[in-house]
């Protein structure tokens, strides 16, 4: 695990080249194969994770490259999920996906994609899922007719694929809830179906709960206080939030109901093309600090860097670890002149 003190981290999807995006694309109107499109994905994955590597990120995914969006890759891997794969063209489309049977507990087989991003680099490795709450928000469901029902079997699949991906080697699995801000009083029932997907997975967790990062824009408005204090009841290491492009109002909550979470803090905005300076991302980090301890506080962006231009994204990397280090520089000075 990395002992580094302000680690720092990707939340999980790096920028999508427009080449990729068009490679793939080629793919859905059957102009090319799978297996092309699964090469050309491995020199996409390689060169996200060396970025990462040359940004001064601590702790790296694989860009979430194969992937052409959160939903439709589980989708395609859920056993019991009904797809038409002539309805989709662009890469960019969402497939219709129903349930019409009870989903069966089988393998999705997400360790062979683990697998390949460890083998590229000597970083720690997080390996990003999409819980069940956004799954069940965006698959339509014709057999539970019981949302809460229908969320804890896919918390059951899912569950035994994150064991999978621990047995290979994961140390660091996070779970991205998007939708639960447009449904704030899903929390009241979600945190139990999260405790059953995390039962018995034996590697530090992060829970990723953001506004929505479609295009780039936010899907939702508001507060995170809707969380509290009924998030503190889930089993996870980890909550990741975003607080570059709110502001950092909300950190009070971590005042205001103690707890003993790792706080994954976004210091970058995501939804804006400005690269924000060091310092600016310096003066998040201190906010911080105020209220949750340097040996808790992680640093990432707000959401994933997938709309953003490639330079963009690589530039507010450096941007992140370069603010990290001075805040690590400060924190060294003072400790030294504490002891």
């Amino acid at each position: 695990m990395n002992e580094r003190l302000l680690p720092t981290a990707v939340v999980g999807s790096y920028s999508v080249p427009e080449w990729l995006e068009r490679v793939a694309t080629d793919y859905f109107q059957r102009r090319i194969s799978a297996d092309t499109l699964h090469q050309i994905q491995d020199v996409a994955i390689k060169a996200a994770v060396k970025d990462q590597e040359l940004a001064g990120i601590d702790v790296i995914t694989d860009g979430e490259l194969r992937r052409d969006n959160m939903v439709d890759h589980f989708a395609v891997r859920l056993a019991g999920v009904e797809i038409d794969r002539r309805q989709k063209a662009y890469y960019f489309d969402y497939y219709e996906a129903v349930v019409r049977h009870a989903l069966p507990h089988a393998p999705i087989g997400l360790t062979a994609e683990f697998q390949f991003v460890r083998r590229l680099t000597d970083h720690e490795v997080k390996f990003c899922v999409t819980g069940p709450h956004t799954l069940a928000k965006r698959l339509r469901d014709e057999w539970y007719h019981d949302e809460r029902a229908f969320a804890r079997d896919l918390a059951g699949v899912l569950n035994a694929e994150l064991r999978a991906l621990v047995a290979s080697g994961a140390t660091f699995l996070q779970i991205d809830e998007p939708y639960l801000s447009g449904y704030p009083d899903d929390v009241d029932w979600v945190v139990d179906v999260w405790n059953r997907l995390l039962d018995g997975v034996e590697a530090r967790t992060g829970l990723h709960i953001c506004y929505g990062n479609r295009y780039g824009k936010p899907s939702w408005e508001g507060s995170y206080r809707y969380l509290f204090p009924r998030i503190l009841d889930v089993k996870v290491d980890q909550l990741l939030l975003e607080f570059a492009r709110k502001g950092t109002d909300d950190l009070v909550l971590f005042h205001e109901f103690p707890n003993q979470f790792e706080l994954g803090m976004g210091v970058v905005d995501v939804k804006d093309d400005r690269v924000e300076t060091p310092a600016e991302i310096a003066g998040r980090i201190r906010r911080g600090l105020e209220i949750v301890p340097a040996e808790r506080l992680w640093l990432n962006p707000d959401c994933g860097l997938r709309h953003l231009a490639p330079d963009v994204a690589f530039a507010k990397l450096q941007a992140l670890a370069q603010g990290a280090a001075l805040v690590r520089e400060e924190l060294g000075g003072r400790r030294a002149e504490e002891s």
